[in-house]
């Protein structure tokens, strides 16, 4: 339970009690992040269905407006950091790193976070409220895999904390739990995919994973799934 308030807080701006962590809590947390992806797709999902029943658009922008409120825009912090580093740092991995590190938002960064709002905000409008239950919960498996198969890039930070915590157990076990979900919404089958290509991709352009790199990873497998189920909707 203790692991669990921790990943609350740490992924939402939900109140949680205060706890005594021990010094392998935080990394240990990751192994729940998919449970507090639930959490947040009830939240939007319910705000999407209250929005809903007077405008469908203002269900979809009710039900952004709650997702990044529930989540303090950490993972679009995340996104941002990454695509401003990526486009000043022309192929130098110390640049890179040193953007990503500055807080200040470059245009890069806000052209990232304005487009993914806005990807999110027009797929909200096209999916149905009970989907999006799931769609949290299932990218967050993805900080489990990468903690597992991508390198930290820094000494310090999410990347590295959380680099070992993850078992094989505990993939395989939220893994069978999307297996699960998928013979309802058959859709979610994509997570996997989405998750494994962002994993080459970071391996690839990156070198490896940050904090920044888990968040964005998040945002862009949030935003492949809700395409995922429009797309399987629609066929």
């Amino acid at each position: 339970m203790r692991r669990l308030i921790v990943a609350i807080g740490f992924l939402t701006r939900l109140p949680v009690p205060h706890v005594g962590m021990r010094d392998d809590d935080f990394a240990g947390a990751i192994r729940l992040y998919p449970l507090v992806g639930l959490l947040i797709g009830l939240a939007v999902a319910g705000a999407t269905w209250l929005g809903g029943l007077i405008d469908p658009w203002l269900g979809a922008l009710a039900g952004l407006l709650a997702w990044v409120a529930v989540t303090g825009a950490l993972h679009l912090d995340g996104l941002g950091d990454v695509a401003d580093g990526l486009g000043a740092a022309h192929g130098d991995r110390a640049r890179l790193l040193a953007v990503m590190r500055d807080p200040h938002v470059g245009s890069f960064g806000v052209v990232a976070i304005g487009l993914q709002l806005l990807a999110k905000l027009v797929l909200l409008h096209l999916v149905g409220w009970r989907a999006i239950v799931a769609i949290p919960a299932a990218a967050r498996l993805g900080p489990l895999v990468w903690a597992r198969w991508l390198a930290p890039l820094k000494a310090e930070g999410l990347g590295a904390a959380v680099a070992g915590a993850v078992r094989m157990r505990d993939v395989a076990g939220w893994a069978a739990i999307l297996a699960g979900a998928s013979v309802m919404l058959p859709w979610l089958l994509a997570g996997p995919l989405l998750i494994a290509l962002f994993a080459l991709w970071a391996k690839a352009r990156i070198g490896g994973a940050t904090g920044d790199v888990h968040g964005a990873g998040i945002e862009l497998v949030e935003a492949g799934l809700l395409l995922a189920c429009v797309i399987y909707s629609a066929v």
